[in-house]
């Protein structure tokens, strides 16, 4: 993993947000500083970045809300930044979406760890890496009227492609490789986010609930006080190797 990624810094307070864009820059990250959520929107729309280090007391929008408006379209790493130590602020923030949760004032120095362990985290997830590491996929999952491409991260249902973001995309592949098999939420959480991932459960559920929207009438089952399974009866499944050289 190389540095050429660009980070977002938003906060109303330039001092912080000067601060973090100096220690980002020396580590060779490229930033892009923000005061607002609705100028951080815009860039979203515009130019997005690869990674945002999010203030939740905005004026006009707030972090919460920013962060849920991206988590309905990408996963785009998230770090959350706040005064607020409540533990509910934290289980708010990490509900909502984001990928880790740090109170001000904070070590800058640990603030780039963290960015640094998200970026690593993320390249892993999107699959960048995995050609270099050897890794196969089935060349096409299918089970019921879902089909999926891992190579291509594509995914359909029913014949009609669905945009799916990266922990859809690794969730849906996680259930549909194994259809009927129960999985807790700490397994999925694992599969997902990564064995060193801290945050609630919830964020399982979270995603669930996103999967279901873009894929209606998708068998994923919740199983109670245990995880969620996808269900699959009758006909085969497909689960084709990709054909080695």
């Amino acid at each position: 993993m190389n540095n050429s990624y660009v980070i977002a810094v938003v906060d109303d307070d330039v001092h912080i947000r000067d601060l973090v864009e100096a220690y980002l820059q020396k580590e060779n990250y490229r930033t892009i500083g923000l005061g607002s959520a609705e100028e951080a929107w815009n860039l979203w729309r515009t130019s997005p970045p690869d990674m945002w280090v999010l203030d939740i007391m905005l004026p006009g929008m707030d972090g919460y809300e920013f962060c849920r408006r991206i988590r309905q379209e990408a996963e785009v790493p998230i770090i959350m930044i706040s005064a607020k130590d409540n533990e509910v602020d934290k289980i708010l923030g990490l509900e909502l979406g984001s990928d880790d949760y740090l109170v001000k004032p904070f070590s800058p120095r640990e603030l780039v760890a963290r960015i640094r362990r998200q970026l690593q985290r993320w390249y892993k997830l999107s699959g960048s890496g995995d050609a270099a590491a050897g890794l196969s996929h089935p060349a096409r999952i299918e089970t019921g009227g879902l089909q999926l491409i891992p190579d291509e991260r594509r995914v359909f249902w029913h014949g009609e492609e669905v945009d799916m973001t990266s922990k859809e995309f690794a969730m849906l592949q996680v259930l549909a490789e194994h259809p009927n098999r129960a999985f807790t939420r700490d397994e999925l959480l694992t599969r997902v986010w990564g064995d060193d991932y801290f945050g609630s459960d919830r964020a399982v559920d979270h995603l669930i609930k996103r999967m279901r929207k873009k894929l209606e009438h998708v068998p994923i089952e919740a199983i109670w006080g245990h995880g969620y399974r996808l269900r699959h009866e009758g006909g085969d499944i497909h689960d084709e190797a990709r054909a080695s050289d």
